[in-house]
């Protein structure tokens, strides 16, 4: 009681559902600065599943230089321990919650990093996935093997794909989208032919550089596919060596007839398009710290943009 007799109501005996509420004003790296730790109540509603239905790392770039061996990027030993921190408190008060987990496209995790929150979170069922540098084959797989539920991954464009898209076929049942930022080529487009994913309904390629062989077999093999996205990509098509590669400025009627079985097919293959211009400066490999923040995250299909 205060001198004058009223009542002096106390934070931590805030009604928890109004707790939450506030808390949800709040982003990752305010909830696990502690407060949590403020008192028990304050504790139980961090605790809740409603703010951490979702995972955002997006904000979080690893401070890093190139260097000329693999992992071909040094990552300072600031960024590693606050991700490990980040990771360790939001693991703790999720409880395994979290069904989204969202990384920045440069950030540079690794496996230990990986596989602790795979362990911690398995009932995810969104990834976007940081570069790959860093992440081993056995870390990547050992992960997809506990995210039972997984149905949608985006991914930077990786050199050999088929046992990623093998342990998903094997143990993701309900996987129905992927997003692929980065070079698609045929190898790509027969690893998802040959995965046997029956679900794969959602493929966007945007901004990437698409040979047209690769279409094709996209088009051809996934059957079940429902929407396609190759908006501001650039279509290549080989030619015998020593010709360089065509770029093909308009989709041909053969691939029109092919594409029109889906529900939607999303292209933009405009001169005038900033993104287009782009992709083509990029050679297909965009250089998203050139460009405006977060603009990696958009996509043209509602489901994949973040």
């Amino acid at each position: 009681m205060e001198e004058g007799g009223s009542a002096v109501r106390r934070w931590e005996d805030l009604d928890n559902d109004i707790l939450v509420r506030i808390f949800q004003l709040f982003d990752v790296f305010e909830l696990t600065s502690g407060i949590a730790h403020v008192c028990s109540s304050w504790r139980l509603a961090c605790c809740d599943p409603l703010l951490w239905k979702t995972l955002d790392l997006s904000k979080l770039k690893s401070n890093y230089i190139k260097i000329p061996l693999e992992p071909y990027v040094y990552v300072g030993n600031g960024s590693d321990v606050q991700l490990t921190r980040v990771l360790k408190i939001s693991s703790n008060l999720s409880r395994g919650y979290i069904k989204t987990l969202i990384f920045h496209v440069n950030l540079y995790v690794s496996d230990d990093q990986l596989t602790y929150t795979s362990e911690r979170c398995p009932r995810l069922r969104r990834l976007v996935m940081p570069a790959w540098n860093r992440i081993k084959k056995t870390g990547i797989c050992k992960a997809i093997r506990t995210w039972k539920d997984l149905e949608s991954m985006t991914m930077p464009c990786i050199a050999n794909p088929p046992y990623i898209m093998e342990e998903i076929s094997q143990n993701c049942k309900n996987f129905s989208e992927l997003k692929v930022m980065g070079p698609f080529d045929v190898n790509f487009a027969e690893t998802l032919v040959s995965a046997h994913l029956p679900k794969l309904k959602v493929l966007s390629l945007r901004c990437s550089m698409l040979n047209k062989d690769a279409l094709i077999l996209i088009l051809d093999g996934l059957s079940n596919l429902e929407v396609l996205n190759i908006s501001h990509c650039v279509l290549i098509e080989n030619q015998l060596p020593p010709a360089p590669k065509k770029v093909i400025a308009k989709l041909d009627q053969s691939i029109l007839e092919k594409a029109s079985r889906l529900r939607e097919f999303l292209t933009c293959m405009d001169d005038s398009c900033i993104m287009c211009q782009r992709t083509i400066e990029d050679e297909g490999l965009m250089r998203w710290y050139k460009y405006e923040e977060d603009i990696w995250k958009d996509d043209e299909v509602r489901s994949l943009a973040l």
